[in-house]
């Protein structure tokens, strides 16, 4: 099973002080060094409520410069917010990332969710799903085969061209991220992967693996050619008292308790987790990092 570390490109609270590129690039850098198998970053272009505004850089051009300085772990969005991007073109981005990172990217995507930062920048809100909708039916096949002729009530394609394809034939593979009935169902016809959260003890899991299994029938494909992923919210109490808000499920333990959950999703059979630090911290990633060593010497010892 693959482990899997976001990184923090959001501001550090409460100052809402900014991450320099070279904080990021250097847990980026650890990550890759302690042997977690991806990096990935959130997606957002602020974040705003009641308090204020909390700042955040760009996804892909943070993306684009860890390309470069790792050599090994896979790298992604998780996820991107379609309707910031035309589909076309967000393909064409993959291509050029994906020839960077020496085949190393994941294109994640998903509908989107934050609607301040929708109506500050001036994108459409509106028909999330149906606008996913489409943007799969032009970035599969550009991924995939480099050409679509596509149009749509939102995108589109015409005559539309991926040159050059970039190291892998097939392209990066596609994950989609998301719960609903119609995310599973578009994951299930046009996904390579699909990414859930947020997660924390296995059995917080098994719902979500039963409804994925069950979107991919429908649609006539074994589920068993889907790549599941899952995003856990790993919080340690003694580091960050205040129970972060906003979480469904939570994943908290000794280092020793963290290595025999990640244990419980392998024998679940998910392929690959990803870990969101709270608080994002040094002392955190040497205890996810202590745990990640610990589940590696168990997995050897089998």
């Amino acid at each position: 099973m693959k482990v899997g570390l976001l990184v923090r490109t959001v501001n550090a609270l409460p100052e809402n002080t900014p991450r320099s590129y070279e904080s990021i690039r250097s847990v980026a850098v650890q990550a890759e060094a302690d042997g977690f198998d991806s990096i990935w970053l959130a997606d957002h272009l602020f974040y705003r409520d009641a308090d204020g505004t909390t700042g955040i850089w760009e996804c892909w051009t943070v993306l684009s410069a860890l390309a470069e300085a790792t050599s090994r772990v896979e790298l992604g969005p998780l996820v991107l917010c379609n309707s910031m991007r035309n589909p076309a073109i967000l393909a064409k981005m993959a291509a050029t990332l994906d020839e960077v990172s020496q085949g190393r990217l994941v294109l994640g995507i998903g509908a989107g969710w934050n609607e301040p930062e929708y109506q500050a920048f001036g994108m459409p809100f509106d028909h999330r799903v149906d606008r996913l909708e489409e943007a799969l039916q032009v970035l599969s096949p550009l991924l995939r085969e480099g050409h679509t002729d596509f149009a749509g009530r939102y995108y589109q394609a015409r005559d539309c061209e991926i040159a050059p394809r970039g190291p892998r034939s097939a392209g990066p593979p596609l994950l989609v991220g998301g719960e609903g009935p119609r995310i599973l169902s578009l994951t299930a016809r046009y996904g390579d992967m699909w990414n859930t959260g947020y997660m924390g003890e296995p059995e917080t899991m098994v719902d979500s693996l039963t409804k994925i299994a069950a979107a991919c029938r429908q649609v006539g494909r074994d589920p068993a050619t889907l790549g599941v992923t899952a995003f856990i919210a790993l919080w340690f109490p003694d580091l960050r008292p205040d129970e972060p808000a906003g979480f469904e499920n939570l994943l908290t333990g000794t280092p020793r308790e963290i290595a025999a959950a990640m244990r419980g999703y392998a024998e679940l059979g998910v392929p690959h987790i990803m870990f969101q630090c709270l608080p994002s911290s040094e002392e955190a990633m040497r205890r996810l990092t202590e745990a990640l060593h610990l589940y590696r010497e168990s997995a050897r010892g089998d």
